[in-house]
């Protein structure tokens, strides 16, 4: 291949969360006020460990940056952590309150290359999402120590309440702080030690569910602005993918088609002349010309079929995907499992996609081999990835088969990713929402 570029959400109309979505939903119930104590107790714990990684990564990589680069090795490692761990956060966080957040995606620039990967890693590194994500972890881990304290001073309270129960002492001491209590005021110092811990602990879980809406929840503005941008690419796509499937039937129209219909319109020409004449002559160019004609046909029906293929629409995308593959010149191992239909435009982009990438594979790859794996992903995600064992280098051309690829899945609402390193292996990759 020679040429490449690069939610959990309820969704409107206008692509953000409807009124009766999740995200409105309070975040003050009683079972998400126990889940939010529960689980800051453990990032208490567990969050002082992440961040410690964090900071050493950090440190190890500044350190060893001019050591044969190995620290920018890590710093590298250091951006995929913070995202791994901004991913766990925005789980944790819709999985407790529902907020309908979508899962955080690794970015891409969606250009090949050691330089691609390298504005990849910028990319990713300055995710406002990511960053969105790690700085709700931190307040949740200082929330967290804050809650580990209180459930110590509820633990002990509990224990002071029943002292005399048990205790023969004139005083009992109040564990961790060093304070003696007078055994006649163990009880209601332990009950008020009690009730104190516990509605501080409320609190604290009420507070990290606002904290968390508020940091995590993009707002209204942000969720237009972020609509508006989508359209706007979505339309973009949409213009530049019609102008180069455009482009691309004038060309073969023009280089295909139309010269083989003016030469059996002369063929036909020289025919008349010596039909009288030489009516042998006449006869073999008739049949020449016969036989120009049903090739014409048959380029026809592929142009056809290229913008828009009727098994596609009569039996899925399973059934056009193995005659795309029967016609293919490169053999082409085949793994697709789609259990379900996806929309049309869905299908016809992912199916686009693919033929052109079997295309470019057989012009310029100089492969012997491609291999085809297509999933349909939850949630609702169409995912297919084309790999050829060519010679690399893919690039983009504006007006090219794959600049195509990238405006077409762009159009549907996708993403399309292409890899293609000097020497190979060429990836083209392409993720397109099932319900676009």
């Amino acid at each position: 291949m020679a040429q490449a570029r690069s939610a959990r959400r309820t969704p409107t109309v206008s692509g953000m969360t409807s009124p009766d979505s999740p995200s409105v939903r309070p975040v003050t119930r009683p079972a998400q006020v126990a889940g939010a104590i529960a689980q800051l107790a453990a990032l208490g714990v567990i969050g002082a460990a992440a961040f410690s990684l964090l900071f050493s990564l950090l440190g190890l990589g500044i350190g060893l940056l001019f050591v044969i680069g190995i620290g920018l090795v890590v710093l590298f490692a250091l951006v995929y952590v913070l995202y791994a761990l901004g991913w766990l956060e925005t789980q944790r966080v819709d999985g407790l309150y529902r907020f309908g957040l979508p899962p955080l995606r690794p970015r891409s620039s969606g250009r090949p290359g050691f330089g691609g990967f390298l504005r990849t890693v910028w990319i990713q590194a300055i995710d406002a999402a990511t960053w969105r994500a790690i700085a709700n972890l931190a307040i949740a881990t200082i929330l967290g120590w804050v809650v580990v304290a209180l459930a110590g001073l509820l633990v002990s309270g509990a224990v002071l309440a029943f002292a005399p129960l048990f205790a023969d002492a004139s005083a009992v001491r109040l564990a961790r702080t060093g304070i003696e209590v007078p055994i006649s005021w163990a009880v209601p110092v332990g009950i008020v030690a009690v009730l104190v811990s516990a509605a501080g602990m409320i609190g604290l879980g009420v507070l990290h569910g606002i904290l968390a809406r508020a940091i995590m929840v993009p707002s209204r503005e942000a969720q237009l602005a972020e609509a508006a941008r989508t359209s706007s690419r979505q339309h973009a796509g949409a213009v530049r993918a019609a102008d180069v499937e455009r482009t691309r039937i004038e060309r073969d129209l023009h280089d295909g088609v139309q010269p083989r219909l003016v030469s059996v319109g002369m063929t036909l020409g020289l025919a008349q002349q010596k039909i009288e004449a030489d009516p042998e002559a006449a006869k073999a160019l008739i049949a020449e010309a016969h036989t120009s004609t049903k090739a014409a046909i048959t380029e026809l029906r592929q142009l056809a079929r290229g913008i828009h293929t009727s098994v596609l629409d009569d039996r899925g995308l399973d059934a056009a995907l193995s005659a795309l593959v029967a016609r293919s010149v490169v053999p082409v191992h085949m793994d697709v499992r789609l259990d379900g239909r996806c929309s049309r435009e869905t299908e016809a982009a992912a199916y686009f996609a693919i033929a052109e990438a079997l295309t470019n594979a057989a012009k310029h790859s100089r492969a012997t081999e491609v291999r085809l794996v297509a999933r349909l992903r939850e949630p609702g995600v169409l995912w297919a990835r084309i790999e050829d064992n060519g010679v690399g280098g893919a690039r983009v051309i504006p007006g090219g088969g794959l600049d195509g690829i990238v405006n077409r899945v762009l159009a549907a609402g996708g993403e399309a990713r292409i890899d293609s390193p000097a020497g190979g292996p060429t990836s083209v990759e392409v993720s397109i929402p099932c319900a676009s």
